[in-house]
């Protein structure tokens, strides 16, 4: 306990943080790097000092006022607010009753996703519940380990474990994933956040695996153990394959109807952005799955997948870095596109 409340006496000295809010929605020059209140840790959190910040998609959508959502499911965001959900750090305290962390433990996580206020990650301090922490993998740096929350989630909540029972709204059935092992997986997106771990997912359990992406990301694909590239800037791959068992589509939208000629009958495609789809009653007469869920914060999942990381068995696509200050250019670089794995902020 008296460790616990000199940290406390430590951060009250420093009442603010550096922070990059939100006043107002936009494009990236809304962002500002600014002081905010430190964060205090209520019953079950700890609080976090953070070295690095990964950045997703939904920091974006949430940043321009969540246009891609149906205005019924437009969120209320109370400004100012602190963007992003994945960090890696530092313990600094601890409430009384979590038992499984201490002060000083090197830690990651995708914090409180999905929820109805921000997670508050951008920032020098981020308080966390303790069941969505897990110990940092020791055989990488906080950099690699930041980019690693939402993306490896994602992935692995589609293909190994939900690890939860909420219902995604456009379909009637909870998700289930579908055995791996002697499958054909394509992977659409397969550079990006998510598909560079579903490569390394889908490969880890035992499918063949063809990835999708521009041909610069070739041999950075092939390097995590694809199978076979498809370089989509010259062949649709819905022109040239055939017979697959399942298609992990990253980028989805109203386009992920295109893949359904790729699959066999008993097939599945998974979008990982379901929104826009159309096709339903086509997948039906072809008998074609169509599954998605929502990634949510587990900390159980990323020590599984702490394992795999410290193994080598699944790494980290790290595209660029800014600190935390350049979160604006961090943002233009995303809105670039052709992302080679994750872009990660530094937090000094």
């Amino acid at each position: 306990m008296k460790q616990f409340e000199n940290k406390i006496e430590i951060i009250e000295n420093a009442p603010v943080m550096r922070a990059i809010r939100l006043h107002e929605f936009g494009g990236p020059d809304v962002l500002r790097y600014e002081e905010a209140p430190i964060p205090e840790i209520k019953s079950g959190e700890v609080l976090v000092r953070v070295h690095a910040v990964g950045i997703n998609p939904p920091d974006w959508y949430l940043r321009d006022g969540y246009k891609m959502l149906p205005p019924e499911w437009q969120p209320q965001v109370p400004f100012p607010v602190i963007l992003g959900t994945d960090i890696s750090g530092v313990i600094e305290a601890v409430a009384d009753n979590v038992m499984d962390f201490s002060v000083g433990d090197q830690v990651y996580s995708m914090v409180r996703f999905p929820s109805f206020g921000p997670s508050k990650a951008y920032a020098q301090y981020v308080s966390v519940p303790a069941s969505e922490v897990a110990l940092k993998p020791t055989g990488i740096d906080h950099v690699h380990a930041a980019g690693a929350p939402m993306a490896g989630l994602t992935a692995w909540q589609f293909l190994i474990e939900p690890g939860h029972n909420e219902q995604n709204p456009l379909q009637p059935d909870r998700h289930e994933p579908v055995p791996l092992e002697g499958k054909t997986v394509l992977v659409n997106g397969a550079a990006g956040g998510v598909g560079h771990f579903a490569v390394q997912i889908a490969k880890w359990r035992g499918a063949r695996v063809i990835a999708v992406a521009s041909g610069k990301h070739e041999a950075f694909l092939r390097d995590l153990g694809a199978d076979k590239f498809i370089d989509y800037t010259k062949t649709p791959p819905e022109d040239v394959v055939r017979d697959i068992d399942l298609v992990i589509d990253s980028v989805g939208g109203p386009a992920t109807g295109r893949f359904l000629r790729t699959l066999k009958r008993g097939g599945a495609l998974f979008p990982i952005f379901p929104l826009g789809f159309s096709g339903v009653q086509e997948a039906e007469k072809l008998g074609v799955t169509i599954s998605a869920t929502q990634v949510r914060s587990n900390g159980a999942q990323l020590a599984e997948l702490s394992r795999l990381l410290d193994a080598g068995t699944v790494r980290v696509g790290i595209d660029s870095t800014f600190p935390l200050a350049d979160a604006r250019k961090a943002h233009e670089r995303a809105a670039h596109g052709h992302i080679q794995g994750k872009i990660v902020l530094t937090v000094v």
